[in-house]
């Protein structure tokens, strides 16, 4: 494990992620928060650090971790941040500027809400953020531009965070939007749908997380981002 590594793969606890077919960031860091440990050797991943209080993880997996290099960062169970919070935060100090999170859909809304919310802070404002879940289901972090990869058909939302979105403008989708507003609390951008395998979304200022659900979502856009 070296001490700066660009890119990190962050891999939290919660529902099992399937990513057949994608291919991890070559060279990542790979970080684990508490029961990511069993993310990792579910999908067949190396563990460079695992972080957290360990309080839900298998012990025979965090050893075997352990025994296969891995560092590992105890916390106390009573602490000011999640595991999930401590594993992003390990990334980043090691030099990572792009994160790919995976996991964190474990049944509990509150635990989804906070790191939904943590991973759209102004805490990593400098680092460029997705993250993939369940079913398919993939999210990114824009502040500024990014390119949007799927199935023509596929569901597309985009939800402002932590305030308004300005100059939101988008290609590739049903229904564009031209250098709109969203304001905080809007459902403007909920299910929109690609036209295409690629799409963009940009934002003057702000930040909006775009989700795409899933390919075996259903596709019943609701015309909210129409003009």
């Amino acid at each position: 494990m070296g001490s700066n590594h660009e890119v990190a793969v962050v891999l939290l606890g919660g529902d099992p992620v399937a990513l057949d077919g994608v291919a991890w960031p070559e060279g990542a860091l790979v970080v684990a928060a508490d029961s990511g440990v069993e993310q990792a050797t579910r999908l067949g991943l190396r563990v460079d650090v695992a972080v957290g209080d360990f309080d839900s993880v298998d012990p025979a997996a965090l050893a075997a971790a352990e025994a296969a290099g891995a560092v590992v960062e105890r916390h106390p169970t009573a602490k000011d941040l999640t595991d999930a919070a401590l594993a992003l935060d390990a990334a980043v100090a090691r030099g990572a500027r792009r994160l790919v999170v995976a996991g964190g859909e474990g049944g509990r809304l509150d635990h989804l809400l906070a790191n939904v919310a943590l991973l759209a802070s102004d805490r990593y404002a400098d680092v460029e953020i997705g993250a993939r879940g369940a079913g398919g289901a993939r999210l990114h972090v824009v502040r500024h531009h990014q390119r949007i990869e799927g199935t023509p058909g596929e569901l597309v939302s985009l939800i402002p965070m932590h305030g308004p979105a300005h100059g939101v403008r988008t290609e590739g989708l049903r229904y564009p939007l031209h250098g709109e507003t969203l304001p905080a609390g809007s459902s403007r951008g909920v299910s929109n749908e690609l036209v295409d395998r690629t799409a963009t979304v940009s934002v003057a200022s702000g930040v909006v997380l775009v989700v795409l659900p899933g390919p075996e979502t259903p596709s019943v856009p609701t015309q909210e981002t129409h003009p």
